[in-house]
C-alpha cells in the first residue's frame, strides 16, 4: 500500500459507522471525547461546529468537518443554543437518531461518523492534523469528496440490500479523501507545506518512504533509498530527518513494529513469518525488538488483542 493507505490501516480498529440527522433548529448537539475521529458533513443548511479549543466555525451546505484527534465537541444550530449530550454506546458506536427531529426553525440536514482508532500508535502524518480540518465547498474543488459524500448521503437516506457493506467501504473512501483534500490543499495554499505535507510533496523522500512502505522486510541502506531520489547518501539522510523528523532506518524500524502489531492483530501467521515479514531474519531478535516497542511479547500481545 502507499504511505497515506498505510498509516490508516496502522491505526484502524473495528468498523467505522455514520449516520444521517435532520435537525430543525433550534437544536445543539455536544459530543463527548472519544478515541477515535470523527466527521461531519452538512448536506442542506448551515450550522455551527463548536471545538473544545479555539473558535467556532460557520459549516454550509457540501462543508466537510473532520475531528481528526477525537477531542470532544459541539455541533448546534447557534452559538447561543442548549447543547444535548451525544454518548457513544458500550459497542463504540453514536446513538442513532430518529430520522427526522421536528422543531419549527430552518432544517440542517447532516452526515455524521466516526471512525476507531488505536492512537497509542498514531502515524505522524495523522498526528500532525490540526483539531479541526474544514473543507469548504467550492465549485470545481475535491470533486472526489463530493462524489463520495453524495455516493454516502444516497445510502444512508434510502437504505438497500447491501448497504451495510457499502456504506463501509464509502466511509474508508471518504476518510481517504478527507485527508487527501487537505494535503493538497496544504500544498497549492500559497504557502510552504511543513511536517509530513512537505514530506510527501518532496520527490525523493516521497520515493523513498513508497519504497520503505511497500517492502518493509527489505534490508535497506540509506544510500539505496537516497538513489530512489538521486540524492547522495549523505543529503538523503538530511532531507530525510529534516521532513520525517527522524533518520530514515530509525522510521524505517519503527514502521516495522507497527507492521508487526497489525500483523499480530489480523492474522494468525505463524510469529517466524511475522519476523520475516518485517525484516527479521531471526524470530529470537524479533521478539527481543517487538518487546521493546511494546513493552510485552509478541505472543502475548497477540493473545491480548484478540
Amino acid at each position: 500500500m502507499d504511505v497515506l493507505s498505510d498509516a490508516i490501516a496502522a491505526m484502524r480498529t473495528g468498523r467505522p459507522h455514520s449516520s444521517r440527522r435532520d435537525r430543525h433548529a433550534p437544536w445543539g448537539m455536544r459530543f463527548e471525547a472519544s478515541e477515535g475521529a470523527g466527521f461531519h458533513v452538512v448536506l442542506q443548511g448551515s450550522a455551527w461546529l463548536i471545538p473544545a479549543e479555539g473558535e467556532p466555525v460557520a459549516v454550509g451546505p457540501g462543508d466537510v468537518v473532520f475531528m481528526a484527534h477525537g477531542r470532544g465537541h459541539a455541533l448546534a444550530s447557534g452559538l447561543d443554543v442548549p447543547l444535548e449530550e451525544v454518548r457513544l454506546g458500550p459497542d463504540g458506536r453514536w446513538p442513532r437518531p430518529p430520522s427526522t427531529e421536528n422543531g419549527s426553525g430552518p432544517v440542517t440536514v447532516m452526515l455524521c461518523g466516526a471512525y476507531q482508532l488505536d492512537r497509542h500508535r498514531a502515524h505522524p502524518l495523522l498526528s500532525e492534523l490540526p483539531e479541526v480540518v474544514h473543507l469548504p465547498t467550492r465549485i470545481g474543488t475535491h470533486r472526489s469528496l463530493r462524489a463520495a459524500v453524495e455516493l454516502l448521503g444516497m445510502e444512508l437516506e434510502e437504505p438497500q440490500p447491501g448497504s451495510d457493506t457499502i456504506v463501509t467501504s464509502l466511509l474508508d473512501t471518504l476518510l481517504l479523501y478527507i485527508l487527501r483534500a487537505w494535503w493538497q490543499r496544504e500544498r497549492h495554499g500559497g504557502g510552504h507545506p511543513t511536517g509530513w505535507s512537505a514530506a510527501l510533496a518532496d520527490p525523493p523522500v516521497a520515493a523513498a518512504l513508497r519504497a520503505l512502505h511497500g517492502d518493509p522486510s527489505r534490508p535497506w541502506t540509506v544510500e539505496e533509498l537516497g538513489a530512489r531520489g538521486g540524492l547522495s547518501r549523505a543529503a538523503f539522510a538530511r532531507r530525510f530527518a529534516a521532513l520525517v523528523g527522524e533518520p530514515p532506518l530509525t522510521y524505517l524500524t519503527w514502521w516495522r513494529m507497527i507492521t508487526a502489531g497489525r500483523l499480530l492483530r489480523e492474522d494468525d501467521i505463524p510469529l517466524r513469518l511475522v519476523a520475516q515479514r518485517t525484516g527479521y531474519t531471526s524470530e529470537f531478535a524479533f521478539a527481543k525488538a517487538f518487546k521493546r516497542e511494546y513493552g510485552v511479547p509478541p505472543g502475548r500481545y497477540r493473545k491480548q488483542a484478540s
